[in-house]
């Protein structure tokens, strides 16, 4: 490899390398990096491989690269697996390898494969026994194609990385680029994703288990005078307490890591003064300080990133910091957007995709105004007077406590930024408000319009996700809608089975909706048997829930007994209604 050739690929004089160079049928390895940013420490050259050893020099953090070039044989295969593993023994830093293994890891990842081979196989217990992890490819399934008219595809090439790899470098996405001339696709492996500007406000719930924390809260709320609705007086004290909360965080609490490591410092200085001589008994009492700092910090930590990571089956207190801090990172990668098709078009700049995605839902979203549904002759089930007096009683105190504390404390923010756990903490002295808020809600089927703005985020239904419609838009609202939600809906639970039909399976209590498949499976089988003729048919209508007519839903209500001085309000409880589209949230594995 010339040296010409390499400094035209760029950096100029900052540009170094390490190369392998190319022998008969079998391909070369280069490995370039700019000096200003990495440094490198050791590199080893195999016959299949070539390894680099750096320190990223921002930081002092050490880690491996490997780049590889996989044989055709099966005897050569075999050869380069035992030598990765062996070059992997040489370092115990996080490593990650990446190039043309000239083999699939999975029987999808090649066109025409009907069977798992014994060459899939090896490669899996490889990635298997040294516990590597296998980013998902974005942009597209395969990496490769050949063959007789270009039919046979294959997915050769990928990126593979260590946990303590990810761990050091989160945010990690695994890219397919153009072609313009290769047989192989080239891939990237980059941080990032589409830029999202000024990261919102987010509640930590490990603020909540720190000691006087609700005090300190509870007197910036009592602090706050403000005049006019109580739903208005809300979102007026919701907006001071943020940016308290924001001070307060920078100025008091710290940055998490740097506390932890802080703290571990002191323990270990004890533990080095112990080592030579008797603590005295004001020392050992400074050591145990030091201790307790330390169990505090990890025990914030994991807490953060419990939250973060939205595995809530695990509680935090069990020591799973490790596991919590690789989820989150895993739904950061699956969530990453850098391109998109929409209406068959690829879009690949930042701002052509935010238009581009927004626009689509903007349209799906906009209902018909004009249209108006006569659901006159329709049978519907209708309730007595007394249930649906029932549904528009005055909310009682015990009745959105009791809710409130049901809900889940840990599930991710709307636009506001506060958790549901941050409300069942200020319960106590933030309850006036909000029962007020729900009086006004009852009395006058409205509250102020900014507790009601939702995030519509969208998450893909598959790996490797490129359509629109590939992703399911999720809304995301604020705490107290969502407790306003929940009274009414456990409102509705009480008399919805005496007008919802016998048939319906889903959002019923004890049934799923996974019981009209099998009702669905027992018809067909039947017919079957019978040798009878029939006929099935399937509506499946696009993004349904979002994109319903509230006032036909209205109607529908009314129809059924529901009056319409409460719940003509129940409009402004839909999101998407009344709601402006504050942000986008293109996610493809990160709320």
């Amino acid at each position: 490899m010339s040296e010409g050739i390499v400094r035209s690929l760029g950096s100029g004089r900052f540009l170094d390398w390490r190369a392998l160079n190319a022998e008969g049928a079998a391909g070369g390895i280069l490995i370039c990096w700019d000096k200003r940013v990495l440094e490198i420490l050791d590199w080893e050259e195999g016959q299949f491989s070539l390894s680099c050893r750096f320190k990223t020099i921002e930081n002092g953090a050490t880690w491996v690269f490997k780049g590889v070039y996989g044989p055709f044989t099966k005897v050569e295969r075999e050869g380069m697996w035992e030598e990765l593993g062996a070059i992997r023994g040489l370092w115990d830093d996080p490593w990650c390898l990446g190039g043309d293994f000239n083999i699939t890891l999975f029987q999808h990842e090649r066109s025409s494969q009907r069977r798992t081979s014994s060459a899939m196989r090896r490669f899996a217990e490889f990635v298997d026994d040294l516990e590597l992890v296998d980013l998902p490819l974005q942009g597209g399934e395969f990496t490769w194609s050949g063959g007789l008219n270009n039919q046979a595809w294959a997915r050769l090439d990928r990126f593979l990385v260590s946990p303590s790899w990810l761990n050091q470098f989160s945010g990690v996405t695994q890219g397919r680029l153009s072609r313009p001339t290769s047989d192989h696709f080239p891939i990237v492996l980059e941080g990032g994703g589409i830029r999202r500007g000024p990261t919102p406000f987010r509640f930590e719930n490990m603020w909540l288990k720190v000691e006087g924390f609700n005090d300190i809260v509870r007197t910036w709320w009592q602090g706050i005078e403000v005049g006019g609705s109580a739903s208005y007086r809300l979102a007026v004290k919701m907006k001071e307490i943020k940016k308290k909360l924001k001070v307060w965080n920078k100025e008091v609490f710290g940055r998490l890591e740097t506390n932890k490591a802080s703290a571990l410092h002191q323990v270990d200085f004890w533990d080095r003064v112990e080592s030579e001589r008797v603590l005295s008994m004001e020392e050992a009492e400074l050591k145990k300080e030091a201790k307790d700092s330390f169990k505090k910090w990890v025990l914030l930590e994991e807490a953060h990133w419990r939250q973060h990571s939205r595995e809530l089956w695990l509680k935090d207190g069990d020591k799973n910091t490790w596991f919590f801090h690789r989820m989150a990172s895993a739904h950061r990668r699956h969530n990453a957007m850098d391109r998109i098709k929409v209406n068959g078009e690829w879009l690949v700049e930042e701002q052509e995709v935010r238009e581009g995605v927004v626009n689509s839902f903007q349209q799906l979203l906009t209902g018909d105004m004009g249209w108006q549904a006569d659901i006159g002759s329709i049978p519907v089930g209708c309730m007595s007077l007394q249930d649906a007096d029932s549904l528009e009683t005055p909310f009682a105190e015990n009745e959105i406590h009791s809710a409130l504390m049901e809900m889940n404390g840990d599930k991710a923010p709307g636009p506001d930024g506060f958790t549901v756990a941050f409300w069942q903490d200020a319960w106590d002295f933030a309850k006036e408000e909000i029962m007020e808020m729900f009086k006004e809600f009852h009395e006058h089927s409205s509250f102020v319009k900014s507790l009601n703005n939702t995030f519509l985020v969208l998450i893909p239904k598959k790996s490797g996700a490129e359509n629109l419609g590939d992703f399911r838009p999720i809304s995301l609202v604020g705490g107290l809608y969502k407790l306003l939600a929940k009274v009414l809906a456990n409102r509705l639970k009480k008399v919805i089975g005496k007008v919802v039909s016998i048939a319906q399976n889903a959002f019923v209590k004890g049934k799923q909706i996974l019981d009209a498949s099998l009702i669905a499976n027992e018809v067909i089988d039947s017919w079957q048997k019978r040798k009878e003729k029939g006929l099935i048919c399937k509506l499946d209508i696009e993004k349904a829930y979002d994109s319903i007519n509230w006032k036909f839903l209205m109607k529908v209500l009314q129809k059924m007994g529901l009056g319409p001085s409460g719940w003509d309000g129940c409009g402004v409880a839909f999101p998407l209604l009344n709601s402006p589209f504050l942000l986008m949230e293109c996610q493809l594995g990160s709320s």
